[in-house]
């Protein structure tokens, strides 16, 4: 039971991430806050299940014999029935192919914040004006005028 809910929380994540990478590439910042929260929701919902998935595997490892610190690549090779074997063995698969999705989702969109910071760090070193808003006395460091003009007007 924990499996099938620990892959329907995996295909949840991957969609929250492919959400998430829709909004860094269609530019739009202004989401993209709800849409890291989300994705650290589903990922707290991940690690209960796992407690959950290990309290079961332990308890079908006692029965069958083997240590209750296992693997699931463990469950199948000790597993007294071809129809467990195929259950476990099916698990394992997609599970590994959900979490290799989710790999390449978080380095692409890793890379697309890498390169929004890089924007935004480019853009403050332009501005001919000192970002610090006040002096060591308190008083105003900056003119009161537009930060970011267009000079060729």
């Amino acid at each position: 039971m924990q499996l099938w809910q620990e892959r329907e929380l995996l295909e949840l994540l991957i969609f929250k991430l492919e959400e998430q990478r829709l909004l860094l590439e269609a530019g739009s910042m202004r989401w993209i806050h709800f849409a890291s929260r989300e994705v650290e929701q589903v990922l707290e919902r991940l690690r209960v299940s796992g407690i959950g998935r290990d309290v079961e595997v332990a308890a079908v490892a006692r029965e069958w014999g083997v240590p209750e610190v296992t693997t699931l690549s463990g469950l199948v090779s000790a597993a007294p029935t071809d129809a467990w074997r195929e259950v476990f063995a099916e698990h394992r698969v997609a599970l590994t192919a959900c979490m290799s999705e989710i790999a390449q989702l978080k380095d692409s969109n890793e890379g697309y914040l890498r390169a929004a910071a890089r924007a935004v760090d480019e853009t403050l070193a332009s501005l001919a004006a000192s970002t610090g808003e006040y002096t060591t006395h308190g008083e105003r460091a900056r003119e009161d005028t537009a930060r970011i003009v267009d000079k060729e007007m």
